[in-house]
C-alpha cells in the first residue's frame, strides 16, 4: 500500500465511522443533507464552531482535548458535535495537519475513542481491521 492509498484507506474509514455513528446516535440512517444547522452543536456550552474555529487557527490538539475534557457521553448532541468535529478535521488537507502537530490517523483515533465511550468499540474495531 502506498502513501496516497493510505491516506485514502484512513479517509474511508473515517467517513464510514461517521456515518455509522450518527446513524446509532440518531436512530436512523445517516444523510448528510438531512443533518441540521451544525451551529446548534455545544460541548459543555462551547459552541462547535468554537472548536472548529480553534482548529482552523492551527490549535488542533488543544481544540480536541479541550472537546474530549469537556464532552458528557450523555447528551447526544455534544457526541454529535464531536462527531461533526472530527468530520471537520478529516476534510483538512495532509499539510495543514502536519504543521499542526496532527494527522489523519489522529482523527480516526479520536473517532475510535467517541466510539467506545459510547460503547460501539466493537464497531469502531470492525471497520479499522484490515
Amino acid at each position: 500500500m502506498n502513501f496516497n492509498d493510505e491516506k485514502d484507506y484512513v479517509m474511508r474509514i473515517i467517513k464510514e465511522m461517521a456515518k455509522v455513528l450518527f446513524s446509532l446516535m440518531l436512530g436512523k440512517q445517516y444523510q448528510s443533507v438531512e443533518l441540521p444547522a451544525e451551529n446548534k452543536y455545544q460541548i459543555s456550552g462551547k459552541s462547535l464552531e468554537d472548536f472548529k474555529k480553534m482548529a482552523d487557527e492551527g490549535f488542533i490538539n488543544e481544540a480536541e482535548n479541550l472537546l474530549l475534557e469537556s464532552i458528557d457521553y450523555t447528551q447526544k448532541e455534544e457526541v454529535l458535535a464531536a462527531i461533526l468535529f472530527y468530520q471537520h478535521l478529516s476534510e483538512k488537507d495532509d499539510d495543514f495537519l502536519k504543521a499542526h502537530n496532527y494527522s489523519k490517523q489522529e482523527v480516526l483515533d479520536g473517532m475510535k475513542i467517541l466510539a467506545e465511550k459510547l460503547g460501539y468499540g466493537q464497531i469502531s474495531s470492525f471497520l479499522t481491521e484490515t
